[in-house]
């Protein structure tokens, strides 16, 4: 276990260091999915609560504590990962469906539903770095008491790998998942892989029962029932599913721990809509609520509340980056927003690296960051921004707003000029700059937009400010969601799930572009299809964990990322508040879902 901590850690800070879904909520990636979710290095988080330990409830409480009030201001619209929605849904249904490992609140690897992290050291990872053999822990049951065996591993493979929209991209490189016998499987790749802990890893990543999701393979597989009730090994179980509503969950008395006292609460709910300020309201002023999630209220009415007393407000950080996406397709094409090979390139922005070099250059970070996030946001110019020897300085331009140089580009290296005096710049052939920027519903995306208004008026750029219900906008279905991205210009946060670089680049290859004929399944939003990139996320994944280079590829991928298809603003911090009674949480987990450890929460 310890050579597992110190291989986890070297992982996080000497390799990689790192993102489905407006994940963080917004979404997360593979990391990430976009999402709003935050962000930041291990270890940095406020000062936990009062009572704040991991004690596990005494057994005679097991289910006994009464209900636990959970808010989501981006109500909960699915319950199951694989149907690539954002980090609401991912974390709403880790209270019930799990990932074999998941991450802790320092970045390492945990076993969930398996006796150990399989390794080099302790034969779990084959010599040749293209087999994995998990043993999974014995007696687990499914919430219907159904044993859970190594073949419902073997079907979630299945289930996603033949089913079109399936939000994952670990099983790409899946050769064969194959049950050895009921407590055994092994997972094949199909080259080696230093890093591979990626299939069933993470809160994006969960086990489904063969039992219940057989009928949603294939066709079947986005409009499943079972995708809003679903069976699982977690410390709940699904009571009544309102989407975009609300959620509440019975406690699972086949789970596990029951014999430890877990899950401490009878019931759980999710209550979703409202604001963020709503939500830290319920917990931080009122006493309502128990806890609220992803907290973007400006910091100022945030500070306000938490002087009240009656919470803690407490902040993780991981690789969560709030940042600009510029649409590598045509929103106007036919059909809209579609990569169709490379045959559809957005007018403005489609490998305008000079185009997104002055738009970021007449940014000004600082300012976003005091205005809109205080001590949960940091100024970034990178998409990977974790500290270390995986952290790129070649993009550093972007901390000094410069208005004037942004100016000479688009005038004299672009040639776009206010031919008529309207005070926006024109293409040559005199199309305006002029573009829809849609994000989500909340006041702190509302602030950076108009900011950010601010500065772009300054080069000549008109900017049709649109904000859409976080519901709506993270729903892969959606028309207006992030996925099908039908406007030149998106705002949301990504994250990758854990610290592993390998597995959130592999987000933004060509495989992974959304388009209609995939039933926009991808996680490369922007559509920035790059062969050379592709060519490097491969060396990388071929590059052992102790090789130097593995570093420098991660900042080359980095670097060709923000070149022209995102535009980095805000290392963002997950923000969440605690009730004072609460304990066992430990601290906001910003590598995996916040609620990775609900089993050890309880009521002082």
């Amino acid at each position: 276990m310890k050579r597992l901590r110190l291989l986890a850690l070297f992982a996080v800070f000497a390799l990689v260091v790192a993102a489905c879904g407006d994940s963080g909520g917004d979404t997360t990636t593979t990391t990430a999915a976009p999402g709003d979710t935050t962000t930041a290095a291990p270890g940095d988080t406020t000062t936990a609560a009062p009572g704040d330990s991991t004690t596990a409830a005494p057994a005679s409480m097991a289910g006994q504590g009464g209900e636990l009030l959970l808010l989501q201001w981006q109500a909960v619209t699915h319950l199951n990962p694989y149907t690539g929605t954002g980090t609401k849904d991912i974390q709403a249904a880790s209270l019930v469906i799990e990932p074999l490992l998941e991450y802790d609140t320092d970045g390492n690897l945990s076993p969930s539903l398996v006796t150990e992290v399989p390794t080099l050291a302790n034969g779990g990872q084959s010599a040749d770095l293209t087999q994995l053999t998990y043993n999974l822990l014995p007696g687990v049951t499914w919430s219907d008491g159904a044993p859970f065996t190594a073949d419902d591993v073997v079907f979630t493979w299945e289930y996603c790998t033949q089913s079109e929209g399936c939000g994952s991209s670990q099983f790409e490189t899946v050769t064969s998942v194959e049950a050895v016998d009921d407590l055994t499987v092994t997972i094949t790749f199909d080259s080696p892989h230093p890093w591979p802990y990626l299939p069933f890893v993470g809160g994006t990543e969960p086990v489904v029962q063969r039992a219940q999701f057989t009928p949603c393979v294939g066709e079947g597989f986005v409009a499943c029932e079972a995708n809003l009730t679903p069976v699982g090994t977690g410390p709940f179980m699904v009571e009544e599913m309102r989407v975009d509503d609300t959620v509440t969950y019975a406690y699972n008395p086949n789970y596990r721990g029951a014999a430890e006292g877990k899950p401490f609460f009878t019931s759980a709910t999710i209550k979703g809509g409202g604001t963020a300020e709503d939500s830290a309201r319920s917990v931080l002023s009122t006493g309502e609520a128990d806890y609220a999630w992803n907290l973007q209220v400006p910091p100022e009415i945030l500070n306000q509340m938490e002087a009240e007393g009656n919470g803690v407000v407490d902040v993780g950080f991981n690789t969560s980056v709030e940042g600009i996406r510029l649409n590598q397709t045509n929103p106007d094409g036919d059909p809209p927003s579609d990569y169709a090979g490379g045959a559809n390139p957005n007018p403005f922005f489609a490998q305008n690296a000079d185009l997104a070099r002055a738009l970021s250059l007449a940014i000004n970070r600082d300012e976003i960051a005091v205005v809109a996030y205080g001590a949960a946001g940091a100024p970034t110019c990178n998409v990977w921004p974790v500290p270390g020897p995986a952290l790129s300085t070649n993009n550093d331009w972007c901390l000094t707003q410069d208005i004037d140089e942004a100016n000479r580009i688009l005038e004299e290296d672009l040639g776009y000029v206010d031919s008529n005096g309207d005070g926006i710049r024109e293409l040559p052939d005199g199309t305006p700059l002029s573009w829809d920027y849609v994000t989500s519903t909340n006041q702190v995306r509302q602030d950076t937009q108009a900011l950010v208004e601010s500065y772009w008026t300054q080069i000549g750029v008109e900017i049709n400010m649109r904000n859409e219900d976080a519901g709506v906008f993270f729903d892969r279905s959606s028309d207006l969601g992030i996925w099908k991205f039908f406007t030149d210009i998106q705002m949301y946060t990504n994250s990758a799930v854990g610290a592993d670089a390998q597995g959130y680049f592999n987000s933004y290859t060509i495989a992974q572009v959304p388009e209609s004929t995939n039933d926009w399944g991808g996680n490369n939003i922007p559509r920035c299809a790059r062969a050379d990139f592709d060519a490097v996320w491969e060396e990388l994944s071929n590059t052992g964990l102790e090789d130097p280079k593995r570093n420098e590829l991660i900042i080359e991928l980095n670097d060709m990322h923000v070149e022209y298809c995102l535009i980095p603003l805000i290392n963002r911090g997950s923000v969440s508040a605690f009730a004072n009674s609460l304990t066992g949480y430990g601290k906001v987990n910003g590598w995996d879902t916040e609620y990775w450890n609900i089993e050890d929460w309880a009521r002082s």
